[in-house]
């Protein structure tokens, strides 16, 4: 029997959870419309057959996979992937690259091959965890000020200009701070508050009565700010991607 669609994460087990923002399976149910969401994270993911890292979205990624297809993976927090993969964040932009091309043919064949037998993917998931664990000893250390940056834009009271307020008080100029956030997450600091502002506003959605209160709550000028973003991020408005939640029909 093929279990339901569906999406589960859980923390990592086995790989350092200061990097790791949680370990994942997929199941996407056939003819939905299954978009992956900007979200300022890279992901490792074995797909049942190809191995492979998706590098930071600027823009809603379709998924296309048939009944049954699962999807097994490990998400990096924001910052934290190019300390394990190797290039800067910015070449893989937008990109989904195998990972025989970062960690060379040899290490990733042999995963690939475990991963392959697999009982299932939540088994792949863990096995995952454990490749991305035994690389941490010689992960580069992270960027203390892209941490510092991502800690701050993350809290739930973060305003407008938040970067601007970063820049000082972390000491570096914008221009600095925006070179090491590309290296880093992928693109520069503003896009980085874009992006976690727009997930902010997910995470709030189900427990908002209105789309007016939503933005306000997520950080936005106003509702209109929310709809710009929800139309550049995910591509569709508010009130289509949150249809789901209480805000259907604001």
């Amino acid at each position: 029997m093929t279990p339901e669609p569906g999406y589960v994460e859980w923390p990592a087990g086995y790989s350092p959870a200061d990097s790791i923002a949680c370990v994942w399976v997929s199941r996407p149910g056939d003819g939905d419309d299954n978009r992956v969401l900007p979200d300022a994270c890279m992901d490792i993911v074995w797909d049942g057959a190809s191995l492979f890292v998706a590098g930071p979205d600027t823009g809603p990624v379709p998924v296309e996979a048939g009944w049954g297809a699962a999807f097994s993976g490990v998400r990096f927090r924001p910052g934290r992937a190019s300390t394990f993969l190797g290039p800067p964040a910015s070449d893989l932009l937008d990109r989904r690259i195998d990972l025989a091309d970062l960690w060379g043919e040899r290490a990733a064949a042999r995963l690939a091959e475990e991963l392959a037998g697999s009982p299932g993917p939540e088994a792949a998931a863990h096995l995952l965890d454990r490749a991305v664990a035994a690389r941490a000893q010689d992960a580069r250390t992270p960027d203390p000020v892209v941490d510092a940056l991502v800690d701050l834009l993350l809290r739930p009271s973060v305003s407008m200009g938040a970067v601007h307020t970063a820049s000082r008080a972390l000491s570096v100029s914008e221009r600095h701070l925006h070179r090491r956030c590309c290296r880093a997450v992928g693109y520069g600091p503003k896009t980085l508050e874009r992006v976690l502002r727009f997930q902010r506003a997910r995470r709030l959605a189900g427990r908002t009565p209105s789309l007016a209160l939503l933005a306000v709550r997520a950080g936005y000028a106003d509702q209109a700010h929310l709809t710009r973003e929800s139309q550049r991020l995910a591509g569709t408005t508010p009130s289509d991607l949150f249809k789901t939640t209480p805000l259907a029909g604001s």
